[in-house]
Formats: structure tokens, sequence, C-alpha cells
């Protein structure tokens, strides 16, 4: 998860992996340039959730994005996957570090906390995360930062930010005009009633317009 552009996408997995998402997910990631994708799954047994990631993990490998798994660091190790995200309550981020060693990459949940995210720079992340900006089904929240929180680090900080949290095509031009540098986005691809893939097209048609301002 490289920053190359001004900002970019993040795709992160629905709770249902299963069927045909990896068809759904592979149309996405041919529709237009992504970052990474997140696995995240809940309540799910570490080894099912591993043969539900390995099919995704392959098709990233295939598009050359990076495969980032939520919350569960063991399963980032046995899948050789590029990343880890860490929510507040997870595995610490000292202790993945150990584990996952330098080249993987690790995120850190930050809510709507300057002192949290620059704890997670100061340890060593390699990215932080702000949110839930806007409304969102995807997850409980119980924090909704302002886009000030964007510009600060921006200019405080080289690490990248994520801003995450009900983003879609409609509200998610002042996230990439504030700074952040990467927009994490579930529903606002997987529910598009046109498919993830028209998606996607019109989250790119947005981030190339930006990029050329």
């Amino acid at each position: 998860m490289t920053e190359i552009a001004p900002c970019q996408l993040y795709l992160i997995s629905p709770l249902e992996t299963g069927g045909d998402f990896p068809l759904r997910l592979r149309h996405a990631l041919e529709a237009g340039p992504i970052a990474a994708f997140q696995f995240r799954v809940k309540d799910v047994e570490r080894e099912k959730a591993a043969r539900l990631a390995e099919p995704l993990k392959a098709i990233c490998d295939e598009f050359d994005v990076a495969f980032v798994v939520n919350d569960d660091v063991a399963l980032a190790q046995q899948l050789g996957a590029d990343g880890v995200h860490l929510g507040q309550s997870d595995e610490s981020l000292k202790n993945a570090r150990a584990v996952l060693g330098t080249d993987v990459q690790i995120g850190i949940t930050c809510h709507d906390s300057r002192h949290l995210a620059m704890e997670a720079g100061e340890g060593g992340a390699n990215y932080v995360a702000f949110g839930a900006f806007f409304p969102t089904d995807t997850k409980e929240t119980h924090h909704q930062p302002e886009l000030d929180i964007l510009r600060w680090w921006d200019e405080m900080m080289e690490i990248p930010s994520v801003a995450i949290g009900g983003i879609t095509p409609d509200n998610c031009r002042p996230l990439i005009d504030a700074g952040t540098d990467f927009l994490a986005v579930s529903g606002g691809v997987w529910n598009d009633p046109a498919g993830p893939a028209e998606a996607v097209r019109k989250f790119s048609d947005i981030l190339s317009a930006a990029s050329g301002d």
C-alpha cells in the first residue's frame, strides 16, 4: 500500500465472501486501479476463514493489489498476507510487528483520535485509519471525526491516512480534498445497484479528476 497517487481506493470485503464473491471481486479489480483489498469476516473459525481467503488473495496477487487481513495476525501470517488491519481492541501493534516482521503492512484504527494516531505512527504503523466519516451499515460505529483530522495528519505526518465509513462516490470528494491518502470503501462498492465494477469506475473517475486538479 505504498502511496503512489494523491488518493487511492482501498476495498473492504463484505462479511459474506463465499458463493460468487470471488467473481464479484475480480470484476471490481478489473474496473479500475485499487491499492488494497481487506478481507474482513466475523465469527468465522480460522480454518474456514483461510479457505474463503485463499482464492481472494490469489485474485489480488494477479492484479497486484495488496491483500490485507482484518484483525487476525495469525491468519495474516498463515496466508502470507501483505498486511493486517488492527482495531484498538485487537492484537497490539508491537506484538503484530514481532510476529509478521517488517515487510508486512500494519494499519491501525484510530477512530477520531489524534492521540491514538500519533501513538500508532510513533509505534511503527504503516497507515492510520480515521472514521466513520459518514453513517454506515457495515459495522457499528461510535466515532465521527471531522475533516480537520485528515488535514492535520496530512500536514503533520508522512505516514498515509485512510478515511473510512459510509464513503460513496457522492460524498468522497471532501475527504480527498482534505488530504486522505486512501478511501476505504465496502458498501459503497458492493451494494451499488449497478454492480461493483460500475462503482469502482465511478470512484476511479473522481480520484483521477482530483489528481489532476
